[in-house]
């Protein structure tokens, strides 16, 4: 089906840039901001992964990756449901972690994700899945809202790294 197949090669672009932009760095380069309020690399990353996560997750039904033990892994004092969303720059300091994890993470939420989108039928792009919004949201204008947040925040990151060299 065409539309699986346009978002499915969204969401593996995404992939792509999010490995571009943190394999082969440090912890330390990870956790660098440019100035103290800005975000980090790993943050940036572990954020929109975490939206991703989130939203896929709301619309399926099913638990989260992270809940399958990440979020003990990643070692970070926000509630299990948080995502980065709204968080203050002490907050964002607070995401140490190593390139191997993040990706690891990210790869196991990118999984999820396509599986789930392989299965969807056209009908199902058009079902509402948050009535909270005025006009209510579709599935596929939140999977589009997920790509959309994806690409800023990687695209942050690569900015990011880009500073480092």
């Amino acid at each position: 089906m065409l539309t699986n197949d346009v978002i499915i090669d969204a969401f593996k672009r995404i992939k792509e840039e999010v490995h571009d932009a943190t394999e082969g760095l440090s912890l330390e380069q990870l956790a660098f901001r440019p100035d103290k309020s800005a975000n980090s690399i790993g943050w940036l990353v572990w954020h929109l992964t975490r939206i991703q996560d989130d939203h896929i997750a709301g619309t399926t039904n099913k638990p989260q990756v992270w809940n399958e033990d990440w979020r003990k892994q990643f070692k970070v004092p926000f509630a299990t449901t948080a995502t980065g969303w709204g968080q203050t720059a002490a907050e964002v300091a607070q995401v140490q972690v190593e390139t191997k994890l993040l990706l690891s993470y990210y790869d196991a939420v990118h999984t999820a994700t396509v599986a789930y989108v392989k299965s969807l039928t056209e009908a199902d792009y058009e079902v509402v899945v948050d009535k909270r919004w005025n006009p209510p949201v579709t599935l596929a204008v939140r999977l589009v809202s997920v790509i959309s947040d994806d690409l800023q925040h990687v695209g942050q990151a690569a900015y990011i790294r880009g500073l480092l060299k």
